[in-house]
């Protein structure tokens, strides 16, 4: 089943991203289409996509398996290869840096690295930067407070891992909606305190 949802939508449970969450609902953040398979509802958001920059770090979905490497899609307007002679699977996620990219922005990786287990969850990739925070101070805030793995990439796309994914999942959104104010820290170092109290 798929339809159109508005920001500030409510939506009957918790999608993969593009979600805030107030008490017990979860409304869409962004103008997209709602995928709903199986009880798992996808949001996807009708915006422009991550535009790959040498040497970005990034996190992609193996899509397709080739002679000598995989198809990835790295959550741009084009997929990516990725020569490798290790054993990569479609659906596999990965890490990886963008090492070069040809006059159509076509991109190739390297430097990867197989990410097990955990989940995915998508933001504006413009956000980023507010996610990692100045000297790495967010990203520090959010492990500590947390204890869970994770791995930021450039494309928009965050790796998470731990018995508190679904804090950190909601402070990352919450850095989203409110990445243009000041005190950013300071409030989400106090969500956090208030959401791991229980």
């Amino acid at each position: 089943m798929k339809r159109f949802v508005i920001p500030g939508e409510k939506l009957e449970g918790r999608p993969n991203a593009h979600y805030y969450r107030e008490g017990n609902n979860y409304y869409s953040q962004v103008f997209g289409i709602l995928e709903k398979k199986d009880n798992f509802l996808k949001i996807v958001p009708l915006k422009g996509k991550y535009m790959p920059h040498k040497g970005d770090y990034v996190i992609g979905i193996v899509i397709d398996v080739k002679y000598g490497g995989v198809i990835v899609d790295i959550n741009s307007s084009h997929f990516a290869f990725l020569p490798t002679k290790n054993s990569l699977n479609y659906k596999d996620i990965v890490s990886a840096e963008v090492i070069d990219i040809d006059e159509v922005r076509n991109a190739t990786l390297g430097n990867e690295r197989k990410l097990f287990g955990g989940e995915i969850i998508e933001i504006n990739p413009v956000r980023i930067p507010r996610v990692i925070g100045k000297n790495n101070s967010m990203l520090k805030l959010l492990k500590d407070k947390t204890g869970c793995s994770f791995f930021v990439g450039r494309n928009g796309r965050i790796w998470i891992k731990g018995k508190n994914s679904p804090i950190l999942a909601d402070a990352i959104f919450k850095i989203e909606r409110e990445a243009h104010t000041s005190g950013l820290t300071e409030r989400i170092e106090k969500y956090l305190d208030e959401m791991l109290k229980g």
